[in-house]
């Protein structure tokens, strides 16, 4: 059987003019503004986990907007840079939930067992959060939670806080595990998220249906 791939499933919306459009404004804002990820790395989490390989997806708003953080990556930062405090609380959940102490920014090993770290908006001007939240980013966004939804059984879908919550309605639960809590981040993290132990319900769930748990440790 012929492996699921972003490249066919995404096909229709790529050739699109909608899509054209929105490539037009990603390129003028680089090529006015100081944004991030670098262009290399706005679609790294369509690089690192191939549509058939999903088994979870994690669902961020937009990607980090300081100076060497966001690498394509929703929830993840280079190396190089200080661990932003929404990270730092999911580390500090995990070390509660499973006794893994990580120490690693980058969470391309997640992606690369299968954890699709998607952003809602894929690009942001420097310093400025939310701002290319009306280009266009989410219509494309949307149409990768459905694609996912549509030709898969059994993802763990992890939607951390309101924002990411109302996409719930893009996913058929009937075919899907859905984890809802408190986002992360400093302002919302005493509401719900410490204390949700999410890393032990996704292993929990995918070895149920016969898959294998992810490592979230560091190696």
């Amino acid at each position: 059987m012929k492996k699921l791939t972003w490249k066919d499933a995404l096909a229709p919306i790529k050739n699109s003019d909608f899509f054209k459009d929105l490539t037009a404004k990603v390129n003028r804002e680089y090529a006015e503004h100081k944004c991030f990820p670098p262009k290399s790395e706005i679609y790294r989490a369509l690089q690192l986990t191939e549509l058939g390989d999903v088994k979870v997806v994690i669902l961020g708003q937009d990607p980090y907007h300081n100076d060497g953080q966001a690498n394509g990556l929703c929830f993840s930062v280079h190396e190089d840079v200080k661990a932003p405090p929404s990270l730092r609380n999911i580390f500090i959940e995990l070390k509660d939930d499973l006794n893994v102490d990580r120490t690693e920014k980058d969470l391309s090993d997640w992606a690369e067992q299968g954890i699709l770290l998607l952003n809602a908006t894929l690009t942001v001007r420097a310093h400025q959060p939310n701002s290319h939240k009306d280009l266009g980013w989410e219509t494309f966004t949307d149409e990768i939670i459905r694609q996912v939804s549509n030709n898969l059984e059994n993802v763990v879908f992890v939607l951390w806080g309101a924002f990411a919550q109302k996409k719930a309605a893009l996913i058929d639960e009937q075919r899907h595990h859905i984890l809802k809590s408190a986002h992360p981040s400093p302002f919302s993290v005493h509401r719900g998220f410490f204390g949700s132990k999410p890393f032990s319900a996704i292993n929990r769930f995918l070895e149920s249906v016969g898959e294998r748990p992810i490592e979230w440790q560091d190696y």
